[in-house]
């Protein structure tokens, strides 16, 4: 699932979003509806005059990096009104607090010997953390 947007318009949203901001707000633009991948290519083998015995889909699977899903919100996120219809607010649930920043970083100086345990604790701290598969 993806969403689309012309350049124009998503453009004109991050500039209103930055007239309105007043400083570490995170703003969430409307894109419409979500549309599915393979909807779309069906959609574009049958505008191009062809059925689907014609052009085939293959799926092959992500790529890295890739995802299934478009998230524009983590879990336990929502978002406020602005003046603009097409803008929102994001509101994340809670900051990390100065000590788990502070941990953290020390980690993180340690990161090349232990960067099991440092991928460990980053999704204890941040619970939408997925790392990547190691190949």
């Amino acid at each position: 699932i993806r969403y689309f947007m012309l350049i124009p318009e998503a453009a004109q949203l991050v500039l209103q979003a930055g007239l309105m901001g007043r400083g570490g707000e995170i703003y969430v633009l409307d894109m419409g509806e979500p549309v599915k991948i393979v909807d779309l290519a069906r959609d574009m083998i049958r505008l191009s005059g062809f059925t689907e015995e014609e052009i085939r889909i293959v799926f092959t699977g992500l790529r890295p990096g890739e995802k299934l899903f478009e998230e524009l919100l983590a879990d336990g996120e929502h978002t406020l009104p602005t003046p603009h219809p097409k803008l929102r607010i994001a509101r994340a649930q809670a900051a990390l607090s100065a000590d788990a920043l502070a941990e953290l970083r020390g980690w993180l100086e340690g990161a090349p010997q232990n960067e099991a345990a440092v991928k460990r604790r980053l999704a204890q701290l941040v619970p939408e953390y997925r790392p990547q598969q190691s190949s």
